[in-house]
């Protein structure tokens, strides 16, 4: 089978990215000498670093949401020498068809998703009952048959750069010692419908300081107020990244640690791709659709009637969804 070169469309969303990670390597199964480039917005990339599968890791420099038509049409064009066989897409609008179009990619295979009759010329059908994960429709993408059974999926696996870790430990006066680590990620972009309660984090924090662990709270600029507010509540005794490192660098101390506990965010994918011991916390989310791939990982989901509801608020008001999950029912498996 001659080689192929591919461009992939990532996605936006990190744990999305990181989930993409078992179709670059359902396309190395396939075809060892495959290339894979991938096209993804900036903040993506120190995931695609960290996957040995991908040969070239490419800056969109579009803003989220933006169609920017003539723009995406010159970077495109950009691209036309590059000697790209196919173009995979794991976004489903129709600003995003239009790259590879552009760059004239001569196989452009995706869901039909907006409006992309013509934008693609290889559409798979989406039969979301066959394909219920994310994971599951990315990997579809990699089938020259679509009535082909798919094969044995693969955990992503993302390889961390342990010496990066150190420096960044050392960068922050933080010393590395032989007691375990305990990483908190109590953010989720998506909305607060995601995020267990930060006095939650801090009952299984306070559990887990006693106990004689360090226990590390990671999250971004926007996680913060919450990372803040979890170290207040058990006194300024956890070490407190949020907002302190890029997501290269959470990603590297993200290995240190023992074990995790997540709401459903891209954290929580990228410590069940760093092989870790993961509880994760779901609320208005679904679990049968974007689950943690790592077999080592603890579910708590309560599948109340009301969810999931896939919504950013709780529409209802209450919460019950993550407040019925006790912090004594996630120490337990600790």
């Amino acid at each position: 089978m001659p080689a192929k070169k591919i461009l992939i469309i990532g996605p936006s969303w990190i744990g999305d990215m990181v989930l993409a990670h078992s179709l670059f390597q359902s396309l190395k199964a396939q075809n060892p000498d495959t290339i894979i480039d991938v096209a993804a917005p900036a903040w993506t990339l120190p995931l695609l670093e960290r996957m040995p599968e991908v040969s070239h890791a490419i800056a969109l420099p579009f803003k989220h949401g933006q169609l920017a038509l003539l723009e995406r049409i010159r970077f495109g064009r950009s691209l036309k020498s590059s000697g790209y066989t196919q173009a995979i897409l794991l976004v489903n609008s129709f600003k995003s068809a239009i790259l590879p179009l552009a760059a004239g990619i001569p196989q452009r295979t995706g869901f039909l998703g907006e409006f992309r009759h013509g934008l693609l010329n290889d559409i798979h059908p989406l039969d979301k009952s066959k394909l219920p994960r994310t994971v599951d429709r990315f990997v579809a993408l990699s089938m020259e048959n679509q009535d082909q059974a798919l094969p044995r999926i693969s955990n992503p696996k993302l390889v961390a750069d342990q010496q990066h870790a150190l420096r960044a430990l050392e960068k922050n006066g933080v010393q590395k010692t032989d007691q375990r680590i305990l990483g908190l990620c109590p953010g989720a972009e998506y909305g607060e419908a995601k995020r267990w309660p930060a006095e939650y984090y801090a009952e299984v924090a306070s559990k887990a300081l006693n106990k004689g662990w360090q226990v590390w709270l990671f999250g971004s600029d926007k996680d913060v107020p919450v990372t803040t507010t979890i170290n207040d509540l058990v006194r300024g005794r956890c070490q407190d990244w949020g907002g302190k490192t890029n997501l290269g660098e959470a990603i590297d101390l993200m290995s240190l640690c023992d074990t995790v506990i997540s709401n459903d965010s891209g954290l929580m994918h990228v410590a069940a791709a760093l092989d870790k011991k993961l509880i994760a916390i779901y609320g208005s989310s679904d679990p049968h659709h974007t689950p943690p791939m790592n077999e080592k990982a603890v579910i708590e989901y309560l599948g109340l009637d009301c969810s999931p509801c896939f919504e950013r608020v709780c529409p209802l008001g209450h919460l019950n969804c993550l407040k019925s999950i006790s912090p004594a029912l996630v120490i337990k498996n600790l």
